[in-house]
């Protein structure tokens, strides 16, 4: 009797390694954001390759729901900039200001990393998880005196 072939796995990574997410993030993704309690947020973010290599612009626009069921137009932009295993995210002010560096490491069949950052007086510990389907997750949960919350988004391929 021969034995049996090894199994595969059902969904070959999309994002590679952790110094190829980077590269993978350019393009236009559907957004799905619940901030707990609070609000909703269905949209589009884009990642646009900047003039200085290693760089992208991060915008993220679409339609804000709150609890109390108003809605509104809203967005949001960073620039992403490669680093050695991951990258790092910065507001996008003149000049630049660190939100943080996300290192990023295998977790299974998926890539992940995670960063804190304090926005005195409150902290935001933010994770991020690439999946092998090619979608993934910022999930940001924010203490302190003046915020508490957790904000989870989900970013799937347009089309």
């Amino acid at each position: 009797m021969s034995e049996p072939a090894p199994a595969l796995s059902p969904h070959p990574s999309f994002w590679g390694s952790p110094d190829t997410v980077f590269d993978r993030l350019a393009g236009e993704w559907k957004l799905q954001r619940n901030i707990e309690g609070q609000a909703t947020m269905s949209g589009v973010a884009r990642f646009t390759p900047l003039e200085a290599k290693g760089m992208l612009s991060y915008r993220e626009e679409g339609r804000i729901r709150l609890a109390d069921g108003k809605e509104f137009e809203g967005h949001r932009e960073y620039v992403f900039e490669r680093a050695p295993g991951g990258f790092a995210v910065h507001f996008a002010e003149t000049p630049p200001r660190l939100f943080h560096a996300i290192a990023i490491v295998r977790d299974g069949e998926a890539l992940a990393g995670s960063a804190t950052h304090l926005c005195t007086p409150d902290t935001y510990d933010s994770s991020y998880r690439f999946l092998p389907d090619g979608s993934f997750t910022i999930r940001h949960v924010v203490h302190g005196p003046r915020k508490d919350y957790l904000s989870e988004t989900v970013f799937s391929r347009r089309g």
